[in-house]
């Protein structure tokens, strides 16, 4: 729960317009709002339902009337004194704002459910939201600020959201004993007192290194152990606070805090759960934002005390965004706590965990720190979900080649029955799955079989897949094709064109025994990825022999795409080649420098082979597209800018991928409309597919987020004269079914 006294976005005089009231409920996130009188008397409670109630019940509707005229006098409140548990109990009737009146009745302050996330400076913080990752830098400094901006700059570089920082007052925060140097003092309070008289950046250094992080664009925290630090880190006006474990029990400098109105992240190490308990009553009371931190606050922490089971212990305390403080060695149990919910993450951060101090010893060096934050990215994206299973892109892709499907043993004419022992089990997976023989048995076939077809799923269900037809595009049109489909695809419809995907064994048949005739329309053919050996393409390898097996591999396709350019009567000048150049890695991107030195080498290569009568258009791809069943992150001909400065120094034209590419607009929250208009008019040849989340490729149209209508406006605009084809998963299935699903789709929107 959060109570909010900013009453400005809640209220609204009685007699104020309908129209205006409709306007603040459009502007404020509740979507409701209190009528008061002049002297701030509640009267009444307006929501965006009661407008629409009255608006469908006005023959002549006039927006001008007092709004009073639809308020709803029976409303739900409570007293501003009331206690959070009271208060809370009244959201169970679905309210998820109350307003909190005086014994006058006149509003003061309103009560808001707490939701999933809370709010620190730019970030939102909570279960749907990426982990909040905290290079605790505390004293690590040790005094000194150059020391302190190096460590803010390497915990940028590790890729950290926070770095976080201690203030003490030394005068008012110690009792007179210790400043006095009094050796009869315990030593472990003797030991930490040096360390802080020694180590202290002045308040004046520490409001320049709060500067110098936001110039690096990394969030400062920090954890003030006395009111005068509040009140200093206050008035320069820090995001948040950071609650130390030995102060989540000292309520004094808890209510100091809260009364900052500013969000608060508090550990829990040194507190039992009754202190716990304790604390969070006062934070809920007073409405305060804030989070709570499992901490086992020992240094370093045994990994059997640490206990990670309680974060959900914690989270039913605390009604409230959950988090882990961690000190104990290493950065596994930190990533482990991501999966038992933590969302916010702090680790100590040192360069040099041989200096001066306890805490450098349970620090994590920067190379350490940027492991923990990429093992945290990592697990928060295989999190998930407790919803139904759902096959993965990639296993469905494993399924079609290591899978086993329902098989005809013989010829069999459309009508007649299919017997038992006609249906055998084979593989690849590319049919009906085997448990649905029963589907199939005592059928009438659909349509003529032959021995060895594969059975589908039109074969046992009256949902009828679109058919082949003769279909009118406003330009030039096809559909991808192997060798072996040519005689039966090509001849079903008026194909502009056809593009072959070629297997590396494809570059070894006798085309003459496929193609018997020649053909009046053009071709495209689309380059293997893999060949021999397991050798990817990549024109960039820094392997300079895997390099130059790639340009011979690529060289080949050339003489290939020649030969079949011969049966053709309507080719272009240059037969375009589709090809994936290369650059993937295994995990994350590469730099900038690394990626600009891989465009060079691509150029190199593909200028060391013969392109007589053919244009290579290196295709657009997606960050994490899918290779044979596994995914790597792709560098190359992902990011507009990248692409355009490519085409423009070397003279190269592209294909364009829709579904990749909105998958790389869905990863980088990058507008797709703007990049068509950068890339389209560099594409010479286009790839239709629908796309969802960051790496469903190659879907059924209009089965993800791309809006076709809108798409296909800006591709008219941006690259009218492009050619295309549907490409779309597995759409050769069933006689190209899904390739003429497709092409009924794009027909309706006369792209």
């Amino acid at each position: 729960m959060i109570i909010d006294k900013n009453l400005t976005p809640y209220i609204l005089l009685e007699d104020s317009s309908i129209l205006e009231a409709l306007n603040k409920i459009n502007s404020n996130k509740s979507r409701v709002l209190f009528t008061i009188s002049d002297s701030g008397i509640i009267k009444g409670v307006v929501g965006d339902g009661d407008i629409r109630r009255w608006l469908t019940s006005q023959s002549n509707v006039n927006l001008s009337l007092p709004v009073s005229n639809v308020h709803n006098t029976s409303y739900s409140s409570s007293l501003i004194g009331d206690h959070a548990f009271i208060i809370e109990k009244k959201f169970l009737d679905g309210i998820n704002i109350l307003p909190l009146l005086d014994s006058n009745n006149r509003i003061v302050a309103v009560a808001k459910q707490h939701s999933d996330f809370f709010e620190i400076g730019k970030y939102k913080i909570g279960k749907k939201q990426p982990v909040f990752i905290i290079a605790e830098i505390g004293n690590n400094h040790n005094g000194d600020y150059k020391l302190a901006k190096k460590l803010v700059d390497e915990a940028v570089n590790s890729g950290a959201d926070c770095v976080k920082f201690q203030m003490r007052d030394m005068d008012s925060l110690y009792r007179e004993s210790l400043n006095k140097e009094n050796l009869n003092e315990d030593l472990g309070s003797e030991y930490v007192m040096d360390l802080l008289k020694k180590y202290q950046l002045s308040n004046d250094s520490m409001f320049r290194i709060f500067d110098y992080s936001h110039k690096k664009g990394i969030m400062p925290l920090c954890t003030p152990f006395d009111y005068k630090s509040v009140e200093r880190l206050n008035s320069y006006g820090m995001d948040g606070f950071k609650v130390a474990s030995a102060d989540l029990a000292n309520h004094q400098l808890l209510e100091a805090l809260i009364d900052t109105k500013k969000p608060l992240i508090c550990s829990t190490g040194m507190s039992g759960e009754d202190e716990i308990i304790d604390s969070v009553i006062l934070l809920r009371n007073a409405g305060a934002q804030f989070s709570l931190l499992h901490c086992n606050a020992t240094y370093p922490a045994p990994f059997k005390d640490i206990n990670l089971s309680y974060i959900n212990r914690l989270s039913e305390i605390g009604q409230c965004v959950v988090g882990y403080s961690g000190h104990e060695r290493g950065i596994s149990v930190a990533m482990a706590s991501v999966g038992f919910g933590a969302r916010i993450i702090e680790k100590h951060f040192s360069l040099d965990k041989n200096m001066e101090g306890n805490d450098h010893k349970v620090s994590l060096l920067p190379q350490e720190f940027s492991n923990l934050v990429t093992g945290i990215r990592e697990v928060e994206q295989s999190i998930g979900s407790d919803s139904i299973r759902n096959i993965s892109q990639g296993e469905l892709m494993n399924r079609d080649i290591l899978g086993k499907s329902l098989v005809i043993n013989c010829n069999l004419k459309k009508g007649e029955i299919i017997q038992d022992n006609m249906v055998e089990i084979r593989s690849p997976g590319q049919g009906l799955p085997p448990y649905r023989k029963k589907d199939i048995v005592n059928k009438k076939a659909s349509h003529d079989f032959q021995s060895g077809d594969f059975f589908f799923p039109s074969d046992i269900t009256n949902e009828a897949n679109f058919k082949p037809k003769n279909f009118n595009f406003k330009r030039k049109w096809g559909i991808p094709i192997r060798f072996h489909d040519m005689q039966k695809l090509s001849s079903s419809s008026n194909l502009d064109l056809v593009e072959f995907h070629l297997s590396y064994k494809d570059l070894d048949v006798n085309i003459d025994e496929f193609l018997k005739k020649k053909y009046d329309m053009d071709v495209v053919v689309h380059s293997p990825e893999l060949f021999p050996g397991d050798h990817i393409l990549d024109l960039c390898s820094e392997d300079d022999e895997y390099r130059k097996r790639s340009i011979m591999e690529l060289q080949r396709v050339v003489e290939v795409t020649r030969k079949i350019r011969q049966y053709f009567n309507n080719t272009s000048e240059k037969t375009l080649i589709v090809v994936n150049v290369g650059g993937a890695t295994q995990n994350l991107a590469v730099d900038n420098d690394r990626k600009s030195k891989m465009y060079e080498m691509v150029a190199d290569s593909l200028s060391k082979i013969d392109q007589k009568d053919v244009e290579f258009i290196p295709q657009t791809m997606p960050p994490f597209p899918w290779h044979f069943g596994g995914q790597r992150y792709h560098n190359l001909f992902v990011d507009t800018k990248d692409i355009t400065s490519f085409c423009d120094k070397y003279g190269y034209r592209v294909c364009l991928d829709v579904s990749h590419s909105k998958l790389t607009c869905n990863y980088h929250k990058w507008s797709f409309k703007e990049f068509i208009s950068q890339v389209g008019p560099y594409s010479a040849h286009l790839h239709i597919g629908d796309a969802y989340g960051v790496d469903g490729e190659g879907v059924q149209i209009s089965h993800g987020d791309i809006d076709f209508p809108a798409m296909i406006s800006w591709l008219d605009k941006y690259s009218p004269k492009s050619s295309f084809i549907p490409e779309i998963w597995q759409g050769h299935k069933d006689n190209g079914a899904g390739f003429w699903n497709a092409l009924h789709s794009l027909e309706k929107w006369k792209f």
